[in-house]
Order: structure tokens, then C-alpha cells, then sequence
């Protein structure tokens, strides 16, 4: 399959909305990252991303729509929630999800199963002009090879997905860096399934009490079914190994400091950096939880890049706030192996 590289002109707009329309798939720009889209309502489409990404099928896809009204105009969903119209008028378009009871269209594709969807309305100017063009919600996880980085350019995209999709449409680098928040309005109270931009806090502002679900912070149950994208398998790692430090800033620079090899490097702020007597990569500022969700997919698609790098000690972010989300990423990065340094 040739892989189309398509820009934000209109012509190739309408190319994509055809080869979406069509059947097939293309991995478009959004606020968060770059998803792997196709028509929502074409079971045999939607499979296809599975396929494509090597994703098992019993993980969830999120539906995306360019306009609020297209929920009722498609029967996404069998009921809409006072809770979930609240956070819409509050946060879409915006980098959250939202899970409701699934509405007829929805095939089994989808929803893994399921008797939810998720829905998110992204803010990206040219995820809404493709949605548009296709005329149909699009279904879209991240647009990379199952378990790895998530893509934040189009150059990752291609990377990963050239010769497996029909085509990739180019819209710069994505602003927020992480996936989406979700929140499942499907239960009474509403629970956080998978921290973002979006933070708890802000949530229980329009809402009230939310239950942040165990899975965010730990791994799901043996035989615990995933309820949203990014709960059950290791993911977002890079081929090194991850090994998440907790503890301080002067524990971390002693214990890597102290058990340097070959093919080992540092996952860090940017101030840890002149410390480290090894190859570090950069996690962001410090304290900056923003600038690490931004700094995260890309630098661990850089430590991908450099094939000497076998083992990565990661500094492990404080979850709270976008933090949470942070952290999120990094443990699952890291298959759930943290060292506490404060009780070695």
C-alpha cells in the first residue's frame, strides 16, 4: 500500500474526507495526538485499525465528531447524561472524552463489546474540517504500532504507519502532547478512566465528586475487562527498557549517577540534566506538568531513535493535576516497575 502524505489544503481535506467515506484510513492531527481514523459506523473499516496497529480487539476505540448535534444526528449514544451536557458546554471542543450508554449505530468494532462509547470533540481546527469532509464520526486511537509512543507529527505517523494506511494528513505538531482525558458518565458517580490536560480537579468544579478509577494509577485485575483506550497493556513504551525512580531530586541523581552501564540513560527535567554523568533526554521543566506532557511521546520516540539506549531511568512525576496524567503515561511506559528510592 502506497501511503498518502497529504496537507491542510482543501483539496487534500476532501481527498481524505473520500478515502474515510470510502472505507479506509487516515491518520489525522488533533489537539492531543495524532489518531488513526475511520468511519465509526463501518464495523469492517473500524477492524481495519485494529489490523493496521496490531491492537488487540478488546481495547476500546474513542469516536470522534465535529459537532456537538452529531451525537443525536447519528445515535451515537441511547442516553446523554446531565452530567456529560454540563462537561460539553464546559469543555468541548476540548481534549475530553466522554463514556455514555452506546447508541444503535455504534457496531461492536467500537465498542470492544461493549454497552458504552466513548465520544470526544476535539478542538483541532483540521480534525473538525476532516470529520466534516468524511461525513461521518470517525473512530481514532493514537495512530502508531500498538503499545509504542504515541505520534505528536505527522513524521512519527509515518514512521510507524507508512505502507500499512491510505494516507496521513500533515497539521503540524499537536499542542497538548498526551491523549485525551475520559471519564465514564455511564456510572453513578462519573469515574476518571485515563487522566489528560483535563484534570480531575477541574471536572469536580462542574460536576462535583468524581471516582478516579484504580487502573489509572495501577494495572488492571487479572481478567478485569478494559472500560477505555490505554487501561489494559502495556503501552507507550519505547524498545528500551523504563524504570521509573521515585523519590527526590538528590536521590535520583545519586542512584543513576551510581549504576551507570552501557546503554544507559536518563529520562529527566530539564535542570537534572548537567547533573548526570550519562546520555539524558529531556522530560520537561520541573514542576511543569504542561511541558512534560508536551516533551513526553517525542522524547521517548528519540530514545527509539538512538538503537545504544537499552535501559532508561525515567524521574516519576508527581500525579496530581496534568501530573497525574504524566505519570500515567510513564508507569504503563514502564510495565508498572517503579523503584521507590526513599525505601531502598
Amino acid at each position: 500500500m502506497n501511503t498518502l502524505l497529504l496537507n491542510d489544503n482543501q483539496n487534500d481535506i476532501e481527498k481524505a474526507g473520500k478515502i474515510l467515506s470510502g472505507g479506509g484510513l487516515v491518520a489525522i492531527p488533533t489537539e492531543t495526538v495524532y489518531g488513526l481514523a475511520a468511519n465509526a459506523l463501518d464495523g469492517r473499516a473500524v477492524a481495519s485499525i485494529f489490523r493496521a496497529k496490531g491492537r488487540p480487539m478488546d481495547n476500546p476505540l474513542i469516536v470522534h465528531i465535529a459537532d456537538i448535534e452529531d451525537i443525536s444526528r447519528f445515535s451515537l449514544v441511547s442516553r446523554f447524561p446531565e452530567k456529560a451536557k454540563l462537561l460539553a458546554e464546559k469543555f468541548w471542543s476540548g481534549p475530553l472524552t466522554m463514556i455514555m450508554p452506546k447508541g444503535e449505530s455504534i457496531p461492536d468494532e467500537v465498542s470492544a463489546g461493549l454497552d458504552t462509547v466513548a465520544i470526544r470533540f476535539p478542538s483541532h481546527t483540521l480534525a473538525q474540517k476532516l470529520i466534516k469532509a468524511a461525513g461521518v464520526p470517525l473512530a481514532a486511537p493514537s495512530a502508531n504500532i500498538s503499545g509504542s509512543p504515541s505520534p505528536t507529527t505527522a513524521e512519527h505517523v509515518m514512521n510507524d504507519m507508512n505502507g500499512r494506511i491510505d494516507a496521513v494528513v500533515d497539521g503540524g505538531e499537536c499542542s497538548v502532547g498526551l491523549e485525551s482525558t475520559v471519564i465514564t458518565l455511564a456510572v453513578d458517580p462519573p469515574r476518571l478512566l485515563r487522566p489528560g490536560k483535563i484534570t480531575v480537579e477541574q471536572i469536580e468544579s462542574v460536576i462535583g465528586k468524581i471516582e478516579v478509577d484504580d487502573a489509572v494509577l495501577h494495572q488492571l485485575k487479572n481478567g478485569e475487562k478494559a472500560a477505555s483506550p490505554g487501561m489494559k497493556y502495556k503501552h507507550y513504551a519505547p524498545k528500551a527498557s523504563v524504570v521509573l525512580l521515585k523519590g527526590s531530586t538528590a536521590a535520583y541523581i545519586d542512584f543513576v549517577n551510581n549504576h551507570i552501564e552501557s546503554g544507559t540513560a536518563a529520562l529527566c527535567y530539564d535542570d537534572d540534566i548537567e547533573k548526570l554523568k550519562l546520555k539524558s533526554f529531556s522530560l520537561g521543566k520541573s514542576g511543569d506538568y504542561s511541558s512534560q506532557a508536551h516533551r513526553l511521546f517525542s522524547s521517548l520516540r528519540a530514545i527509539d531513535r538512538d538503537e545504544s539506549v537499552k535501559l532508561v531511568y525515567a524521574r516519576c512525576p508527581n500525579p496530581e493535576g496534568v501530573g497525574m496524567a504524566v505519570y500515567n503515561r510513564l508507569v504503563r511506559a514502564a510495565g508498572f516497575e517503579v523503584i521507590d528510592l526513599e525505601n531502598l
